[in-house]
């Protein structure tokens, strides 16, 4: 039976890539990786440096690349015949293949859809990955919860009323999947007297990282590696000087 790795990348960072994930990429003869067409891809950049020099290279390239409302039946029906296609690639491959992934493979990775096509039919192993989030929340340089904050992970995708009413029931918020999504989620977030608190953090972790408060940044600007977050406000100890 054929073997299937799948090794979580972290948030961008080649240092954040867990050891465990490296030695596996580095013994790997043949390597997957999504990316958009025609672009090295950012999962690629990533693991670039543990590559074995006689590894086979399988690019994955998406049909479609832009986030698209969540019931979308063009979009889904894309991704779907795109997963179960390359499913069935991997499932035909020889011997081992390591597919390479950003953030963590179990939340929101790309490689879930393969998952759930290949599981009992190959071998499969998983290797967690920090999540892109840890990474953002960590550049702003403030703990993302204290004491019995509850966070609150949003997709962009949502529709914008239910935005709203989510934001205004969490404590700490993150929200994902932004990139032409962000004017909505702005919106979204004054609408719930939260912008004034949130942070837009792009390209966590990686060259060219930007951070800064939402509310100051360009309307118009909606870059694609970028997450928005608000910090918690729970109970915490005294700070005593």
């Amino acid at each position: 039976m054929a073997k299937v790795i799948c090794a979580g990348l972290g948030p961008g960072d080649p240092d954040l890539v867990s050891l465990r994930a490296a030695r596996a990429i580095g013994a790997a003869r043949q390597v997957a990786y999504f990316r958009k067409a025609g672009r090295p891809g950012q999962a690629r950049r990533i693991a670039a440096e543990l590559l074995h020099p006689e590894a086979v290279e399988l690019a994955m390239e998406y049909p479609v690349t832009t986030e698209l409302p969540v019931d979308g039946e063009e979009y889904n029906d894309a991704l779907a015949g795109f997963y179960d296609d390359w499913a069935e690639r991997l499932v035909a491959l020889p011997g081992e293949v390591v597919v390479l992934c950003e953030g963590d493979p179990f939340f929101y990775g790309s490689f879930m859809h393969l998952y759930v096509r290949l599981r009992g039919r190959v071998e499969l192993e998983v290797i967690p990955g920090i999540p892109g989030m840890a990474g953002c929340w960590n550049a702003t340089g403030e703990p993302i919860t204290w004491g019995d904050d509850v966070m609150t992970v949003l997709p962009g995708t949502m529709p914008e009323a239910e935005l709203v009413a989510r934001m205004r029931a969490a404590d700490a918020l993150v929200v994902m999947k932004t990139g032409r999504n962000l004017p909505k989620v702005r919106r979204a977030l004054a609408a719930a007297g939260r912008l004034d608190a949130a942070w837009l953090v792009e390209r966590g972790t990686m060259p060219g990282e930007r951070v800064l408060r939402l509310a100051e940044t360009d309307p118009e600007d909606c870059p694609y590696f970028a997450i928005v977050l608000v910090h918690g406000h729970g109970r915490r100890p005294e700070v005593r000087s």
